[in-house]
């Protein structure tokens, strides 16, 4: 009984722990996709879309190429080779060329802002596709969230960029982030979060391809910090972000965690006005509190399942011990005069105390099974 609380309660605090971890990725994923908008707005000034998210991924796919060998990770199984492909070409494809296109037009803080209706589709996706059930508060989260981004883009809205095509291009790769996300939850079941990454990674850049002559030729145009900066792009946002993204993915329902990338667009908009000097608009301050309070909401789980497993466990052990005491001790009254009669040859041969035996054995009864079996 010891024995099983003691697992009971570790098993209980890895559960605990993994959340935690889980939730440290997701946070730390937030933060490097939303430099990712200020990067794509400042290396877009020379590189072309196409171009800018080849050398993105080229880079991405070198630097897990790199930690797959040095921790010698297995390649993602055969079954999850469909959903890795379509996550490669839908996410890290078509997504980072769609937004590179409209954040030649639409400012980054806008561009993340606009983007983040991609939660709402990975909650219906995932509600359908994967089975997850679209519950209430997932969807009342949605909600608070949504409401704290039409709040941001109110507040940061220029040069009528809501009925642009630069917002036409953020809904589209919107819905392409969407269906990569949902894809690669079943692919991570047959590998690890960093071989789906490398290998959907793969499937993107070989997907841009095309786009490399025109790379070579705006690369020896572009200035340094240009070049710095799509460095970083493969670097941090994708390489890093990506493996803690899919980190958590595994460990977390795909409409829950796509909730919380509404925490992105505030961060990006500080990112922006530090690096690239946009303002943030006042409205941006009760947007981005909006937006954390439906991530909070959508993530809240209600705790229901794990008291009555914890206490069934405890419950079984603790009735099974005395339901086996009480058959020997009712069995003994018949065996008690046969055993001294059979086991009396061995006591003799036993040399320390061959006295002792005979005396304990009449006195006490519980001691009589013991020797019983053995004869």
């Amino acid at each position: 009984m010891v024995r099983m609380t003691v697992a009971t309660t570790a098993a209980a605090c890895g559960r605990v722990r993994e959340r935690r971890l889980a939730l440290g990725a997701v946070l730390l994923t937030v933060c490097l996709w939303a430099s990712a908008f200020a990067g794509i707005r400042y290396a877009g000034r020379q590189l072309a879309p196409g171009p800018l998210a080849l050398v993105r991924l080229v880079v991405a796919s070198l630097a897990l190429g790199a930690l797959m060998a040095a921790r010698r990770e297995r390649l993602v199984d055969r079954p999850g080779w469909l959903g890795l492909a379509v996550c490669g070409v839908m996410w890290f494809g078509a997504y980072n060329v769609l937004l590179n296109a409209a954040e030649r037009t639409v400012d980054a803080g806008t561009a993340s802002l606009l983007v983040n209706v991609g939660p709402v589709f990975i909650a219906l996706l995932a509600g359908v596709v994967l089975r997850e059930g679209v519950g209430r508060l997932l969807l009342a989260g949605c909600a608070v969230s949504f409401a704290g981004v039409a709040l941001i883009a109110l507040g940061s809205e220029r040069h009528g960029v809501s009925v642009g095509w630069g917002a036409a291009l953020c809904v589209l790769a919107a819905a392409a982030y969407a269906i990569g996300v949902v894809s690669q939850k079943p692919a991570l079941s047959h590998g690890s979060p960093l071989a789906v990454t490398w290998m959907a990674c793969m499937v993107g850049a070989v997907c841009c391809l095309p786009f490399g002559p025109s790379l070579v030729s705006e690369v020896a145009r572009a200035r340094p910090a240009t070049l710095l900066w799509a460095v970083y792009l493969g670097l941090v946002p994708t390489a890093t972000g990506f493996s803690t993204w899919a980190y958590a993915l595994k460990r977390t329902d795909a409409g829950r965690l796509g909730a919380s990338t509404y925490l992105v667009p505030p961060v990006a908009v500080l990112i922006a006005w530090i690096a690239l000097g946009e303002t943030p608009p006042l409205l941006a301050l009760p947007g981005g509190a909006l937006c954390l309070a439906g991530v909070a909401l959508a993530r809240w789980r209600p705790a229901g399942s794990r008291p009555p497993a914890v206490s069934g466990g405890p419950a079984a052990t603790r009735s099974s011990p005395p339901t086996p005491i009480p058959p020997p001790t009712s069995s003994q009254p018949p065996t008690p005069t046969p055993p001294p009669t059979s086991c009396q040859p061995p006591t003799p041969t036993l040399p320390p105390t061959p006295s002792p035996p005979p005396t304990r054995i009449p006195a006490p009864t519980t001691v009589d099974p013991a020797p019983g079996p053995r004869c």
